[in-house]
């Protein structure tokens, strides 16, 4: 796996592409059958979903899910505290052991930019807010779509551990510090969600102290293979931009300005987007289909009637 830095045009660090060959399957997979979603670690079950629609996603959360990072030592924290880069290419490390991580051929992107869907109201502590964001009920829970015009949610993988927990203890006080590392989410466009890969104890220990927790968002982007036509559909549109506008100047004079300054950004920021924009998250046909998913699904769920 070939890691790269990437900056904004002011030179500030923007996120680590990941570059990953000779793997055509994650360890972290998922599946899709028509409507369901299921998504297994070393080929354990991990999460059950069932989309409805255009409405939301029914969820069940086995106990299976393992961390694709080791535990993170206090010291190494304070070493690391406060710079992104270098977390991320410490995550990067763990995330090349292919038996556990969601990596799979193709261009990754780690940032701290994490778009999440809705920023934090004002009115809004940090821990009100957070306490909204993150998707309530294990092992089951709801997606609602409808309600918020896409989810809004952040899905923990495992249950939450509460603010009294011995690891969130240690955690709070790196919150305190300012030296909390930071949680990583997956963007899984099927659930139109973040997952929480690693990070419950540190993201429990940022709400129970009403402060921001520090984020790294994985997500797949432009592979190198897709780049030469997405470049050329940008280029493209820029030229039909000005195009448009020759052909209005031609009609109402030159008033009309010549549609450079406009269409220059937009190619710019398309080019920029080719390093950085999300993709939609990869998944593999289900072997055995919906009846396998339903027989998988029962089984985890002992029997319970489910979805709703």
């Amino acid at each position: 796996m070939q890691r790269t830095d990437f900056t904004d045009a002011d030179g500030t660090w923007a996120g680590l592409s990941l570059d990953v060959r000779d793997r055509p399957a994650p360890g972290l997979c998922v599946f899709s059958a028509d409507s369901r979603i299921l998504l297994t670690q070393a080929s354990r079950p991990v999460l059950f979903a069932a989309v409805e629609g255009l409405e939301g996603v029914d969820f069940w959360r086995t106990d299976a899910y393992r961390s694709v990072l080791p535990p993170l030592r206090a010291d190494t924290a304070r070493a690391v505290a406060g710079d992104p880069a270098r977390w991320a290419h410490r995550f990067a490390h763990h995330l090349a052991d292919p038996s556990e991580s969601p990596l799979h051929d193709g261009r990754w992107l780690l940032t701290p930019d994490c778009p999440l869907p809705r920023r934090r109201p004002a009115v809004l502590s940090h821990r009100e807010y957070w306490s909204d964001l993150l998707a309530e009920g294990h092992p089951d829970g709801y997606l609602d779509w409808y309600a918020h015009s896409g989810s809004w949610e952040v899905v923990p993988l495992r249950p939450m551990p509460g603010a009294d927990d011995s690891r969130v203890k240690a955690y709070r006080k790196q919150a305190r510090e300012g030296t909390l590392p930071p949680v990583l989410l997956w963007w899984v466009s099927g659930l139109d969600s973040h997952l929480v890969l690693d990070g419950h104890a540190r993201l429990a220990a940022a709400v129970a102290e009403s402060v921001e927790p520090p984020l790294l968002q994985l997500h797949r982007t432009t592979p190198p293979d897709d780049r030469a036509a997405r470049t050329e559909e940008a280029v493209t549109a820029y030229q039909d931009t000005l195009t448009r506008f020759a052909n209005l100047r031609t009609l109402h004079g030159p008033a009309v300005p010549d549609g450079a300054t406009p269409a220059g950004a937009e190619l710019a920021r398309r080019l920029h987007t080719l390093d950085t924009a999300e993709r939609p998250t990869w998944s593999w046909p289900l072997p055995g289909g919906t009846p396998r998913w339903t027989e998988l699904a029962t089984r985890a769920t002992a029997g319970r009637p489910w979805p709703p």
